[in-house]
């Protein structure tokens, strides 16, 4: 079973349809080691994933300069060529519209070449700024010159909403979107996705395990450390309520896990159902969940591989699983904010 690759328009190079999310090898997570998280990286690798999504804030720049550590351990003659992204405007302070300014762009930036130890960026997304930002022309101004002058090959934003993810396909030179979607947030399908895929527009899938909800391993019983987000941003307190567990209460979101596990009944995983169920949405580049282990990347890189027409007619059901559960379970709460 071999991975599939897939190249949106405007970016223009090949994409892994798993990537490697690095938010889990940096920080927000629970200790991963630096032997756990290169361990990861290799065994992603090992399993044809080429595209890492990194950000400048995990762990302060921890995780790109694990990313960029690969990269230089990585032979550049191997078989398909890696694609890096990074996220930029987090480290703002405060993290207000004032704050992105040209000089501010412009030093994160640089600071991510160097983590990487990249000249130009494969792509930089903004990581999910202030609302006001999608309406700034100045700092889509500062993105466009960077790629002028080869700082950058290309940009992109990382979205809250699906209003954010609107608003920005309005850009001539958008390359990328990143939103959640996942099994328990259906509504960029309404709007974002046919758009998006209309205009050439990679959509790369965040958080497409809902934090680890949709692995099926939690219960009432589960506790996470106390530097983990799934214990302290339950509602909201350090970053917006989606970023955790999609913004779906924990208690509702095992009843919704229960549902979604008794229409596959033991054909396929769970994890497995929901990213293979992500990358047949049209107009899904690729999706990038997280790992803290090396068996935990070569399981999620598994379903990149085209689906056998078994696993075509059992994903077939789980979808109309996901609909219903959705509909009955999480629409009111969730359709409405995000």
């Amino acid at each position: 079973m071999s991975m599939q690759y897939r190249t949106p328009q405007r970016l223009g190079r090949p994409l892994s349809v798993i990537g490697q999310g690095c938010w889990q090898i940096g920080a927000d997570w629970g200790e991963v080691s630096d032997d756990s998280a290169r361990a990861v990286l290799d065994a992603a690798l090992e399993a044809g994933v080429t595209f890492f999504d990194t950000a400048d804030v995990y762990g302060d720049g921890r995780s790109e300069n694990l990313v960029g550590a690969m990269r230089e351990r990585v032979a550049a003659d191997g078989p398909r060529p890696l694609f890096l992204a990074t996220k930029a405007s987090r480290r703002a302070d405060p993290f207000a519209p004032e704050s992105f300014t040209e000089e501010n762009l412009r030093a994160w930036v640089e600071r991510s070449r160097a983590n990487l130890g990249m000249d130009t960026l494969d792509l930089v997304q903004l990581h999910c700024p202030p609302p006001a930002i999608y309406r700034d022309d100045r700092v889509f101004d500062v993105l466009d010159a960077l790629v002028e002058e080869k700082k950058l090959a290309a940009w992109g934003v990382s979205v809250e909403t699906c209003e954010e993810a609107l608003i920005s396909l309005e850009r001539e030179h958008l390359a990328s979107i990143q939103i959640i979607l996942n099994p328990f947030r259906l509504k960029p399908l309404d709007e974002v996705l046919p758009t998006a895929q209309e205009q050439g527009v990679a959509i790369i899938a965040r958080v497409p395990l809902a934090s680890g909800l949709l692995t099926g391993k939690f219960s009432p019983d589960t506790r996470f450390a106390e530097n983990d987000h799934r214990r302290f941003n339950r509602h909201g307190e350090a970053f917006d309520q989606g970023e955790t567990f999609s913004g779906v209460d924990f208690a509702t979101g095992l009843s919704a896990v229960a549902r979604l596990e008794q229409a596959l009944d033991g054909a396929m995983t769970l994890p497995e159902a929901s990213l293979r169920w992500i990358l047949g949405r049209p107009g899904v580049t690729a999706a990038i969940p997280g790992a803290s282990s090396g068996d935990q990347a070569r399981s999620n890189a598994a379903a990149g591989s085209a689906p056998t027409p078994e696993q075509a007619a059992i994903l077939e059901r789980f979808d109309r699983a996901v609909h219903e559960t959705y509909e009955e379970l999480l629409r009111a709460e969730i359709h409405p904010r995000w």
